[in-house]
């Protein structure tokens, strides 16, 4: 049902497309030399001409898991503090574009950093290809800024990779999780206040033994629902392994990794001496930092999705 309603969506939109430009033409072929039916016209034609892009970016999203939701894990790197600071501003940043989509987001794990910023965060982005645009973000990511960590105010770099992996429902996947396999412990959770916080158990960590694979869910109030999200990014985690190892049918789910440092980048957002956010893959660059910090990282997303599907 959900795929019979997504490909009726589609239909409709090709069908508004069709007949817009059909009434742009036929008001042409009538009031040829009328200046306000020509505004009418450019006005059809550009929103015309919109509703094609946005079919032609659908168009990107044919992998096996494109249209399914994203688990979207960040990790410091290289940088120390910096590093912790620039992973908390790298989830804000996706938190941000995901609500500008109008897509739910679920943060299930966050390990704070000392200082300030976070070691690592976990979260879903729930919504139609959230995975299909997402996944073009995997990789490591460079910050050059003066560190407001930093007495004298030194410029300084710092490194954080993206993980993203498809949410994957029992039925969709052969991954078998058998309970003999698990280690399943529980901690207080350490979350943003509340009154569950650090006097109940509800925190829960599900370790794969046969893998070493480690998922944590501590933002869910109950032990039984921290549990079910730990086995569902553990489930996609599984799977994703899966495909790398055996038969690399989905040899792009996860892409090549990279270590965590200088040289690695896929994309530098530098904001000292000078302002701009370079994509190393597609050449993509802007000067508006503060944009592309606030989750305008469309213009990224698109040319990686177009260069992607040339290649395919």
């Amino acid at each position: 049902m959900k795929e019979l309603t997504e490909l009726r969506d589609r239909n409709a939109s090709i069908d508004d497309v069709a007949r817009s430009l059909a009434e742009a033409r036929e008001m042409l072929e009538l009031f040829d030399d009328d200046a306000a039916a020509e505004r009418d016209v450019d006005r059809s034609i550009t929103a015309a001409t919109q509703s094609i892009e946005t079919l032609e970016m659908a168009a990107s999203f044919s992998g096996e898991f494109d249209a399914h939701n994203a688990i979207v894990s960040i990790f410091a790197g290289a940088g120390g503090v910096d590093a912790a600071d620039w992973t908390q501003m790298l989830a804000r940043m996706y938190l941000r574009w995901a609500e500008s989509k109008g897509f739910s987001t679920q943060v299930v794990d966050e390990s704070p950093a000392e200082e300030a910023g976070l070691k690592s965060i976990t979260f879903f982005v729930r919504g139609r290809n959230a995975y299909g645009m997402l996944e073009s973000e995997r990789g490591v990511h460079r910050l050059v800024r003066l560190s407001p960590f930093d007495a004298a105010h030194r410029r300084h770099t710092s490194f954080a990779a993206v993980d993203v992996i498809p949410e994957v429902e029992a039925a969709e996947t052969d991954v078998e999780i058998k309970p003999d396999d698990l280690r399943v412990e529980t901690f207080k959770s350490g979350g943003a206040g509340g009154q569950y916080v650090n006097k109940t158990e509800s925190a829960v960590r599900v370790v794969h033994v046969p893998t070493g694979l480690v998922v944590v869910s501590q933002q869910e109030r109950s032990q039984a629902q921290n549990r079910d999200v730990a086995l569902n990014i553990l489930r996609a985690k599984l799977a994703a392994l899966a495909a790398e190892e055996h038969d690399r049918r989905l040899a792009g789910l996860r892409g090549e990794r990279q270590a965590n440092e200088w040289g690695s980048q896929i994309r530098s957002y530098v904001l000292q001496p000078y302002q701009l956010v370079k994509d190393h893959r597609t050449g993509v660059e802007t000067g508006n930092v503060a944009e592309v910090l606030g989750g305008g990282i469309d213009a990224f997303i698109w040319p990686y999705l177009q260069q992607r599907r040339a290649s395919a």
